[in-house]
């Protein structure tokens, strides 16, 4: 499970650190991925402080760096699938609110594992009016080659990442799934009281 996470917070990583908004508006999505790819891995690994796991200081990357180059709404949206639009706006909000936080305090939490690894790509199969991509890669370091892909689309300021997938795991259907449970046993609010209480324990954990 510790492996699982660290390579979803490089595949978070590697998607959106030190996106440029000017080429990103004109760039394919895959030589997007691939140009940030090398500058976050770069940064990750000179950074003593990241090495050290000083929470704060990962935490400010991803949140100003990665969260701006992710489409958040569709991607909380999506988690929660059908329930969504019978959550009142103010419901929607609290829902991406802690859904946010939850994930930069997870994937934040494991980028201070990333040593050696490189990544490699994949040739993407996109017509040049696709609105909607998956850029596919590897991570390689030791042992087997892990799988790492991102869905991606189309937006008026550039390519978006909206869902991840690690080992062949796709993060927003394993959210639905668990999503779903909690509404359906405590209702919306149950599952952003739900959210709130785990972001708590994870404050509490990193303090």
């Amino acid at each position: 499970m510790k492996r699982r996470s660290w390579l979803a917070a490089l595949m978070m990583t590697t998607a959106g650190a030190f996106a440029i908004p000017a080429l990103a508006q004109d760039e394919a999505p895959d030589a997007l991925v691939k140009r940030i790819s090398s500058d976050v891995l770069a940064a990750v690994k000179a950074d003593p402080a990241i090495q050290a796991g000083d929470v704060n200081r990962i935490i400010a990357l991803v949140d100003s760096k990665i969260m701006p180059n992710v489409n958040f709404t569709r991607m909380t949206s999506s988690a929660v699938g059908r329930y969504w639009r019978q959550a009142t706006p103010e419901q929607q909000k609290q829902l991406q609110d802690e859904f946010k936080t939850l994930l930069v305090r997870t994937y934040s939490g494991a980028l201070g594992e990333v040593k050696d690894q490189t990544l490699s790509f994949r040739p993407m199969r996109a017509r040049p009016e696709d609105t909607e991509v998956v850029v596919r890669s590897e991570v390689k370091g030791k042992g087997d080659p892990i799988q790492l892909d991102y869905r991606m689309e189309k937006t008026p300021t550039g390519w978006k990442i909206y869902d991840l997938n690690v080992l062949g795991v796709w993060l927003v259907e394993t959210y639905r799934t668990q999503f779903a449970q909690e509404i359906g046993s405590k209702g919306i609010d149950g599952l952003i009281a739900s959210l709130a209480q785990r972001n708590k324990s994870n404050t509490a954990k990193a303090s």
